[in-house]
């Protein structure tokens, strides 16, 4: 297992709800590699529960979709941009059963479309919510130039 690094914090006004360790009202997700698997171990804050100890739905699509975000980073060596989502909410996740372990795989690329896995168990490692993101992915120099994706070698230790 290898620790990724997140080369964008050094990025000017970068400021992501789901990976900048500096947005304090965000997730700051960080990531390992893991063969095929992109990994997450992730503790929840209090106020982003829906009902009472359990973590709102939008979170768990929005934890699902960063890390499908990295697997494109990763994996694909590019960046690119959520196309669809289809989440399922298998069973509620309980605040108080953290740390949560989140995984996200490519499970197929046709053209510029990845379709990737992604699966949220929770610290019994009971799986309560799985999707499949599908992100629409640039071309390297594209994601380089426009979104300021920094390449494969700054995102691990040389």
């Amino acid at each position: 297992m290898k620790k990724i690094f997140n080369p964008y914090k050094n990025i000017k006004d970068y400021f992501c709800f789901g990976c900048s360790p500096d947005n304090q009202n965000g997730l700051q997700m960080d990531f390992y590699e893991d063969g095929d698997f992109i990994i997450c171990n992730w503790k929840p804050k209090h106020h982003l529960q829906g009902y009472v100890n359990v973590l709102h739905g939008g979170i768990q699509a929005t934890l699902l979709d960063e890390i499908a975000s990295w697997v494109v980073n990763i994996k694909l060596k590019t960046a690119g941009v959520t196309y669809n989502m289809d989440i399922n909410l298998k069973k509620p996740l309980y605040l108080n059963k953290a740390p949560y372990h989140i995984r996200a795989a490519l499970i197929e690329q046709k053209r510029k479309v990845a379709i990737i896995h992604a699966e949220l168990f929770d610290a019994d490692k009971t799986l309560c919510t799985e999707g499949k993101i599908q992100y629409y992915v640039f071309p390297e120099a594209y994601a380089k130039d426009t979104l300021l994706y920094p390449g494969l070698e700054t995102f691990f230790e040389k």
